[in-house]
């Protein structure tokens, strides 16, 4: 008895018939139709991409702020000058310690070299001396000076607004 789907002719290399023709469609090889060009664009990476860069400048912005923290003196006609990072920021804190550009400086006279360094290199950029309000006015008035020393007239005062007491019950 012969396995069917072979011709007797075939004796031992009998093969399937199936597997035969199978053999005979991949020799014959017709070209596959090509499929359509999706123009659709998924935008979903897209906006996670945008979205975590958005909470990463998010978290990083203030930690970027100049200077150091201190709590500046109040006043009513208070200019607001936005941070264009043309400024020398000099910090006096409660404790007298003083800061530029928030590193410490050890003393009020190497103010002058490191604002004339930082002209040299920057010669746009002004002082801005951040006091805080507990500070004693004579130690401002010493990084004043070592600021006038270093060959700059004019020094910028850090000051915040009074908020009216309508403002902060606003609030």
């Amino acid at each position: 008895m012969r396995p069917t789907g072979t011709k007797p002719s075939d004796g031992l290399r009998a093969t399937p018939l199936r597997l035969r023709r199978a053999r005979k469609r991949s020799r014959e090889h017709k070209p596959r139709e090509k499929s359509k060009v999706m123009a659709n664009i998924n935008v979903t990476p897209l906006v996670d991409v945008v979205l975590v860069l958005l909470i990463i400048f998010m978290v990083v912005t203030p930690l970027i702020a100049s200077g150091v923290p201190v709590e500046l003196p109040k006043t009513v006609h208070h200019n607001r000058k936005p941070d264009d990072g043309k400024d020398i920021i000099i910090s006096v804190t409660a404790d007298k310690r003083i800061f530029m550009s928030g590193r410490l400086v050890a003393d009020a006279r190497d103010v002058t070299r490191l604002v004339e360094e930082e002209r040299r290199r920057h010669p746009e950029k002004s002082p801005f001396v951040k006091g805080d309000v507990r500070t004693p006015y004579g130690a401002v008035r010493g990084v004043m000076e070592a600021v006038n020393k270093a060959g700059l007239d004019d020094v910028m005062l850090g000051t915040d607004e009074v908020q009216d007491k309508k403002d902060e019950q606003a609030k």
